[in-house]
């Protein structure tokens, strides 16, 4: 049953080291050949053992020594395998608090016995086989205890050149074994930190996602909130007016279908994403700059008063005039009024700075002549500023008479 569970773990564990040897293929064959490749080829510093035993092949130790290291490399490769998202730093299935898996446990294990077999069988020249299992021990245990595993075999190496007959002091296999343990831990570690890297790049993302969504229903709700709201009202008053009074009642159904064409036209924009050109969202905008330059806003809740020509001029005069506002007025209170003429913008701040207007106002003057409208500026006694945009038509021409709108 473990055994099962572990088998199954392995893949797990390989799936977040993707991309880091051979990429996505990893998991796949092609992946699996191209990192046991570059395990493999460090067995190269087993030639002088496999020599040794090579010399002594006309007796039993030499064929003995020649099967244990051919049994031990096909061992390491099949433990490297097994263990390869370990050996990158993923140690996402851990069946116990000091050791990766089980299978990685045993594998472990028959590399012990078959590196202490090899070094007594052949001699001195078989303990460089414990170059592999100190740093096979690093990704089959914690780390810390690979690293106190690799110190005794260390350690004990030392011991046995003092105290074994026919072996020389000699500081190449346990200097191997510090440098071999040191440059596979540096590269898990870099490793599992561009591993979290990656997951933490992942994570961005679909934050940014869940952001821009949260956004999105922002602004609709912005948008469709209070039009929705008012195109209600106005239907049913409309229903109501039906019998009373037809003329007021085309009237309200002629107002209703301007509004629902508007929010209409604003939910386009805000999905396309031009949410800064609909007025509706640069008062929502507004709103939370004015607060978070602690400015108290006295905002309108909503954009129905402005005619459909003017509400792309009133949202870029709106931005102007509030960015000035929070920019250059040192103010405290921002008013904005809207109406069926245009906008208004006051606030109490230092009032009218003498010199050449900024290009942002020089820009929206030439927007304001382009729909036919007016810009002003004036000072607001005993302190602030008033922006004012409004159209140079008369929003209440006159009605036509009856005979006209029948003809109409």
């Amino acid at each position: 049953m473990g055994g099962r569970e572990e088998r199954r773990a392995a893949p797990a564990q390989a799936r977040p080291g993707e991309g880091l040897v051979g990429g996505p293929e990893e998991n796949g064959p092609l992946g699996r050949v191209v990192g046991t490749f570059f395990a493999g080829i460090w067995l190269v510093f087993l030639s002088d053992a496999f020599t040794e035993a090579w010399r002594q092949r006309q007796n039993l130790r030499g064929d003995t020594g020649l099967i244990l290291l051919a049994l031990f490399v096909l061992l390491y490769l099949l433990h490297f395998t097994h263990l390869r998202a370990a050996v990158w730093g993923s140690r996402g299935s851990i069946a116990g608090s000091w050791y990766v898996t089980r299978i990685g446990l045993f594998y472990w294990a028959g590399l012990a016995l078959l590196a202490v077999l090899t070094t007594a069988t052949i001699g001195q020249e078989g303990a460089s086989t414990w170059v592999f299992l100190a740093v096979s021990g690093l990704w089959t245990f914690r780390l810390r205890i690979g690293w106190v595993i690799g110190g005794l075999l260390v350690g004990i190496y030392e011991f046995l050149t003092f105290h074994v007959d026919g072996w020389s002091h000699d500081a190449s296999i346990s200097m191997s074994m510090v440098l071999a343990m040191a440059a596979v831990t540096g590269g898990m570690i870099a490793s599992q930190r561009q591993r979290a890297l990656a997951e933490a790049r992942e994570e961005n993302a679909r934050l940014a996602v869940q952001d821009e969504r949260n956004r999105m229903a922002r602004d609709v709700h912005d948008i469709l909130g209070h039009s929705l709201t008012v195109i209600t009202v106005k239907a049913e008053l409309a229903a109501r007016l039906m019998e009373v009074s037809p003329e007021r009642a085309k009237v309200e159904v002629a107002d209703l279908e301007r509004l629902a064409r508007d929010a209409l036209a604003d939910v386009r924009q805000a999905v396309a994403g031009f949410r800064e050109m609909t007025l509706p969202a640069e008062l929502a905008r507004a709103r939370s700059s004015l607060a978070a330059a602690g400015i108290e806003a006295d905002l309108p809740t909503a954009a129905d008063a402005v005619p459909s020509h003017l509400r792309e001029l009133c949202a870029w005069t709106l931005r102007e005039g509030v960015t000035n506002v929070i920019r250059h007025s040192e103010a405290t209170t921002c008013r904005v009024t809207l109406d069926e003429r245009g906008i208004t913008i006051a606030d109490d701040g230092v009032g009218h700075q003498p010199g050449v207007p900024g290009t942002g106002l020089i820009g929206l003057q030439e927007r304001a002549e382009a729909v036919g409208a007016r810009m002003t500026t004036r000072t607001v006694p005993p302190h602030g500023f008033e922006l004012s945009v409004t159209s140079a038509q008369d929003p209440h021409p006159a009605a036509p008479d009856s005979h006209e709108r029948v003809e109409a």
